[in-house]
C-alpha cells in the first residue's frame, strides 16, 4: 500500500515552544480570525441578519482570496522556522492572518464612526475600536514570534488589509448601499428577515425603546 505525504489543515494548526507561556498566549491570539469568522459572523447572521454585517463578512472573504492570489504570484518563502512548524509548503507574503485582522479593525472602525450603538453611543465606541486594533497588532506580532512569518510579511498583510478595507467600505457605502432596500424587499430578504439599519443612528437604543414600547402596549391591552 502506497503511503502519500501528509498535509495538515492550517486553519487551526498553530504551534508554539513547549513551556513558553507567552507563545501559548500568542498561539491563541493567532486564532482570533477563526473565532471572528466562525463565531462572530455566523452568530451575527443567525441573530442580527444585518446587510452591513453581511457585506463586512463578504469583504473579508474577498480580502483573503486576494491574499492567497498574491501569495501564489509572489511565492515568497516563509522564514527558516517553517520546517519546525511544518508550513514550508505554503508561501508567506503577505501574511493572511495579518491582512485579515487589519481589514477587520479598519472596516470595524469606519463602520463604528458611521453609526453609534455598540455600547450605547459614539462616546463609547473607542472601547471596541481599541480592542479591535489591539487584537490586530497582537495577531501580527504573534505570527512573527511563533515563526510563521517575517516582519516584512506581516507588515505587507497589514498594509493590504487596511487598503482593501478602506476601499471595500467606500464601495459598500457609496454603491451597494443603494440596493439594500431592494434586498430587504426581495423574497429572500423577507423570508429570512434580512435588514439594513444604516439609517438608524443608535440601533441599540432604537431596539431598546421599541421593545419597551411593545411590552407596555401588550400590558395595556391585557388590562
Amino acid at each position: 500500500m502506497a503511503h502519500h505525504p501528509l498535509k495538515a489543515i492550517t486553519l487551526t494548526h498553530v504551534r508554539y515552544p513547549r513551556g513558553d507561556k507567552i507563545g501559548c498566549f500568542l498561539a491563541w491570539i493567532s486564532l482570533i480570525p477563526v473565532f471572528i469568522s466562525l463565531g462572530g459572523f455566523v452568530a451575527h447572521f443567525f441573530f442580527r441578519r444585518e446587510l452591513q454585517g453581511m457585506f463586512f463578512a463578504l469583504g473579508l472573504v474577498i480580502s483573503q482570496i486576494i491574499s492567497e492570489s498574491i501569495k501564489s504570484c509572489v511565492q515568497q518563502s516563509r522564514p527558516e522556522t517553517c520546517a519546525l512548524l511544518e508550513v514550508c509548503e505554503s508561501h508567506g507574503w503577505p501574511s493572511s492572518h495579518s491582512q485579515y485582522m487589519f481589514f477587520f479593525a479598519t472596516y470595524f472602525t469606519l463602520l463604528s464612526y458611521r453609526k453609534a450603538g455598540f455600547f450605547g453611543g459614539n462616546e463609547n465606541n473607542w472601547i471596541v475600536e481599541t480592542v479591535a486594533w489591539l487584537s490586530a497588532v497582537l495577531t501580527m506580532f504573534s505570527r512573527v514570534y511563533l515563526g510563521y512569518h517575517t516582519v516584512g510579511q506581516v507588515c505587507a498583510g497589514a498594509f493590504f488589509g487596511t487598503v482593501l478595507a478602506g476601499s471595500w467600505y467606500w464601495i459598500v457605502n457609496n454603491v451597494f448601499i443603494h440596493v439594500f432596500p431592494f434586498i430587504e424587499e426581495s423574497y429572500i430578504g423577507r423570508k429570512f428577515y434580512i435588514k439594513d439599519t444604516s439609517h438608524i443612528c443608535n440601533v441599540l437604543k432604537f431596539e431598546y425603546d421599541n421593545a419597551r414600547a411593545a411590552r407596555k402596549d401588550m400590558a395595556d391591552k391585557s388590562n
